[in-house]
């Protein structure tokens, strides 16, 4: 069974890190391309980020550039986003899922299978 559990949400102050998990299971991560992305409250889910199957190309969204980080341990087959420079309008429901596509330049919406549980980050002072 293809499962997804992130893990690694919290609530911070603006200006700090966390590294979000993504752990799955029912296949292998460097097999399928891997993204994050998020649901900010009101608003619709967005990708911020990917890694190619072949680990080649790296995809983020304008809005965290310079301040998010996708890496993947294949032997813990689990996918990793480490964000730095935390705002407040990062703050969001953070989900990891199998995009149809990834590349440097697109991060598509459509996915393989369905959405995990997310893991929930939240930029305050």
């Amino acid at each position: 069974q293809v499962q997804f559990v992130e893990s690694g949400g919290a609530l911070v102050q603006p200006g700090g890190s966390l590294r979000l998990s993504c752990a799955a299971s029912g296949f292998r991560v460097e097999n399928y391309h891997i993204g994050w992305f998020r649901q900010a409250p009101g608003k619709e889910r967005e990708g911020v980020s990917c890694i190619s199957s072949n680990g080649g190309h790296t995809f983020y969204a304008d809005s965290v550039k310079g301040r998010f980080t996708i890496s993947r341990d294949s032997a813990k087959n689990q996918v990793y986003l480490q964000i730095n420079s935390l705002k407040t309008e990062d703050t969001g429901l953070y989900y990891c899922a199998r995009p149809l596509l990834c590349t440097s330049s697109t991060l598509s919406s459509s996915i393989f299978g369905s959405w995990g549980q997310g893991t929930q980050v939240a930029v305050s002072s």
